[in-house]
C-alpha cells in the first residue's frame, strides 16, 4: 500500500507549510483596513438618567 510510506507525503507536507509560512504572512500582515478607528475622547459624555416609570 503506497499510502503508508510516509517518504513522500511527510516531504510534501513540510515543503508545504514551509511555502504556507513564507508567502502568505507577507500579505496577511501587509492588509489594511479601509476604514482606519478615530479615537475617541477621554472626557464623559453627560447622560440624562431615564425618566421611565418601571411598574
Amino acid at each position: 500500500m503506497p499510502q503508508l510510506n510516509p517518504a513522500p507525503w511527510f516531504a510534501i507536507l513540510v515543503f508545504s507549510w514551509l511555502v504556507f509560512l513564507t508567502v502568505l504572512p507577507p500579505k496577511v500582515m501587509a492588509h489594511t483596513f479601509p476604514n482606519e478607528p478615530t479615537p475617541q475622547s477621554t472626557e464623559k459624555s453627560m447622560s440624562e438618567p431615564w425618566t421611565w416609570p418601571w411598574h
